[in-house]
């Protein structure tokens, strides 16, 4: 087996960390994954999509990664890691050139790329992705490439992602600490979104919620890009501290019984169940309507799914989500949770699994809570396709020879795929 044409994605959430190793397959323009290897650990040096414990997070991060060794039987050096939480930033950024000659070339746009993505970044910050959004040619808007067309002035609107240093270092430093290194960072949702959004849903407008343990992310897509990044604060966690305190049941017992028998959404659940408690010293063997326990989880849902619904409003794309919504991560897997979501979202709503470009053991990343993972492989899989330049952001344009045709092709599908 070709190593260079191995890829590795590491998700470390909150409850769990999962790695994946991947063969790159198929063309060049749209290379996909076959699944080798596999693995997952309880992450519990983590809080809210930031490293809390160096060491704990170390030790999640070896464990994914010997079982995804092992299964996979083959060893891998370098990893695409997925970032999010609270301290994610984005920011639009325009910037406006001169076309040096009678239409508009490669290194025009590069230019003018180049000078959009100069913002002032704080030292306490660092720039993750900067993602084109559309380009304006002497006042003509909405176009997407303008190599070739005639023009004297040309204009970029980037979006601009940034994350907080010291979150950012602290992940590096677990991932290193573990015997790896990080060949790119890359935002969670822009990962989930690769291994779980269309294209067409992209184009007509699609709000991605993210569902993982500590927070829920947010991303709105709408005419083919990525248009705004959210946070909210609650998760699957905070469900299951519902349950703690609702039910007076220890951590583990919540989570088991939210597993088997949570239900987020009360209709659906038959008013006639009675479902067993854990029995406990103090309490001993105890009953309660399955009702009651949906009714603790809808309540948080519901107050998680109109935060949701706040950050789409305040981005200005309430109505405009032609695509629905599409939801993923592990808490997206409970019993009723779509049932739920178009009730408050009033729009098409479905759970998204990994599952297209991907061969091999792609029954093992077949849900939601994959979708990160398996999109930081097909992330990794586009960079090795096109050359295995981690840092393909920064490659010079401008020069001659084949690396800059891999330059050129690496922006271009940076552009196009967010």
């Amino acid at each position: 087996m070709n190593v260079d044409r191995l890829v590795a994605g590491l998700d470390i959430g909150s409850a769990k960390t999962t790695a994946m190793i991947a063969e790159v397959v198929g063309e060049l323009r749209t290379p996909g994954v076959r699944v080798l290897g596999v693995g997952q650990a309880r992450t519990t040096g983590l809080r809210k999509g930031v490293v809390a414990d160096i060491e704990e997070t170390t030790r999640s991060i070896r464990r994914a990664m010997e079982d995804a060794e092992r299964m996979s039987g083959v060893k891998v050096d370098t990893l695409y890691v997925g970032i999010a939480g609270e301290h994610v930033r984005a920011m639009t950024s325009k910037g406006i050139v001169a076309v040096a000659g009678a239409e508009i070339t490669r290194a025009d746009v590069e230019r003018v790329n180049q000078v959009a993505r100069a913002q002032a970044i704080p030292t306490d910050r660092e720039l993750l992705h900067a993602i084109p959004q559309e380009y304006t040619v002497d006042r003509n808007e909405g176009i997407r490439d303008p190599v070739g067309m005639i023009g004297t002035r040309l204009e970029t609107e980037m979006y601009l992602i940034t994350i907080g240093s010291s979150p950012a270092m602290n992940l590096r430093k677990a991932v290193n600490q573990a015997g790896y290194k990080v060949r790119e960072l890359v935002l969670e949702p822009l990962a989930s979104a690769l291994a779980v959004l269309t294209e067409d849903e992209k184009e007509l407008g699609v709000a991605l919620v993210e569902m993982g343990a500590g927070t829920t992310d947010v991303a709105v897509f709408h005419e083919g890009k990525i248009r705004h990044l959210g946070t909210v604060s609650f998760g699957g966690n905070a469900v299951s501290n519902d349950v703690v305190h609702g039910l007076g049941l220890t951590q583990a017992d919540a989570e088991s019984i939210k597993e088997r028998y949570g239900s987020a959404y009360e209709p659906l659940v038959d008013a006639s169940e009675v479902i067993q408690l854990p029995s406990t010293v103090t309490q001993g063997d105890r009953r309660i309507p399955r009702e009651l326990l949906s009714h603790i989880i809808h309540q948080r849902m519901d107050e998680i799914f109109d935060l949701v619904q706040r950050e789409v409003q305040n981005a200005g794309y309430q109505g405009r989500l032609s695509g629905g919504v599409v939801l993923t991560g592990g808490a997206a897997a409970m019993q009723g949770v779509p049932e739920l979501a178009a009730d408050v979202f009033g729009a098409g709503v479905r759970v998204g699994v990994p599952g297209e470009g991907l061969q091999g053991l792609a029954d093992s990343v077949a849900a939601p809570r994959f979708s990160t993972v398996v999109g930081l492989a097909q992330y990794g899989a586009h960079r090795a396709a096109l050359g295995g330049a981690s840092g393909g952001r920064r490659m010079r344009i401008g020069g001659s020879g084949g690396m800059d045709a891999i330059a050129t092709r690496v922006k271009t599908w940076l552009q196009d795929f967010f």
